[in-house]
């Protein structure tokens, strides 16, 4: 398997249902280590990275645009 093939299994993985929920759950997990190692004082930016991160990532109910 070649990296193209790769990313497209990934790509397809990330617009399923699991896929969606494994992200949410990455990305949580990312902003939650963020926001403890810099005690809550970017609480705020570190949310809206997690969220424009996760319009990028999977879906929400709608086909994204990559």
């Amino acid at each position: 398997m070649n990296f193209g093939e790769l990313g497209k299994k990934a790509k397809d993985f990330l617009d399923t249902e699991d896929g969606e929920k494994k992200s949410d759950a990455v990305l949580d997990k990312a902003a939650d280590f963020l926001d403890e190692r810099t005690g809550g004082k970017h609480a705020e930016q570190i949310e809206k990275g997690r969220a424009a991160a996760d319009e990028h990532i999977g879906r929400d109910g709608e086909e994204r645009h990559r």
